[in-house]
């Protein structure tokens, strides 16, 4: 078996539940983004799926919580529960607002519900896991390319950004959690490989679908998908500049190495600016 993988985690790395509270109030849903409609929608879709998918997470580790063995990768999950926890409430009342907007959130929210009810009603336990560990990877690279990229968010509404940045840094705080209790309950077999390899080909296809289905929904509901103006924007910023989609390519591939493990790729420093500038300690307490 490979070498234990919570020791690869940043010696400071401290998972912490942090009861962070956002205002709405007044959000301009439509224009927070200053690239304009179809780049907020695609943030705004990518909201819809985080209460119900963050519960997902939570349950799927919780699962296999009494077959952890290690005292920090223990400590580390009760972390990850309760910042999923506070995602899932944040962006639920994110979801709201957008909701009070007249978008049509709840039936894109009934959408995702329905679908991870399948899941969990036709999936192994192990299967759900797997794709914990992926949807964890692809948020937790969403997440670096959007705090190494100031363009990406440039001069947003400032409280949505707030959000955003949050919820990027706790995910790359917590990327491993998921991963570090796949590899120690089901191990470093050609079958827990395997499995975990082919959850990540489905799932990126599954999630990429369902996202660009919803925010198609909500440019829709908005009347403007006939503004190409618009969707060159959205192109633009996705694949020219700043590229997010364009940078996801690497690090998306590196998950297929037997050998990987989400520290490899040390991002650290994000976190630790962070919590500099909210005036928290950078170090985990004795």
């Amino acid at each position: 078996m490979a070498q234990s993988a919570t020791a690869q985690a940043p010696e400071e790395l401290d998972v912490v539940r942090r009861d962070l509270r956002f205002d709405f109030t007044d959000c301009d849903f439509r224009n927070w983004h200053p690239d304009g409609l179809h780049v907020a929608h695609f943030f705004n879709a990518l909201s819809i799926f985080f209460p119900e998918g963050e519960r997902f997470f939570m349950d799927s580790v919780r699962h296999y919580r009494d077959r952890v063995r290690t005292p920090r990768l223990s400590r580390e999950v009760k972390g990850f529960v309760g910042q999923e926890a506070m995602h899932s409430r944040e962006h639920r009342h994110y979801n709201e607002a957008l909701a009070a907007a007249g978008l049509p959130i709840e039936r894109l929210e009934a959408r995702v519900k329905a679908h991870l009810a399948f899941v969990r009603k036709h999936r192994s336990p192990a299967e759900h896991l797997a794709a914990t560990i992926a949807l964890e990877h692809f948020t937790a690279i969403l997440a670096d390319t959007l705090l190494s990229d100031e363009r990406i968010l440039g001069n947003s509404d400032s409280r949505l950004a707030a959000v955003w940045r949050w919820h990027a840094i706790e995910e790359t705080e917590h990327k491993a959690v998921a991963y570090d209790v796949y590899h120690e309950v089901l191990g470093d077999t050609r079958r827990a490989y395997g499995l975990r390899v082919v959850i990540m080909l489905v799932t990126t296809i599954d999630f990429w679908l369902r996202v660009f289905r919803s925010h198609f929904a909500l440019v829709r509901a908005d009347g403007a998908l006939l503004d190409m103006g618009g969707w060159w924007k959205l192109f633009r910023f996705l694949w020219i500049s700043p590229g997010g989609m364009r940078k996801l390519a690497r690090p998306w591939l590196d998950y297929f190495r037997r050998d990987f493990h989400p520290w490899q790729h040390d991002n650290f420093h994000y976190v630790r600016t962070w919590l500099a500038a909210q005036g928290q300690p950078s170090t985990r307490s004795a």
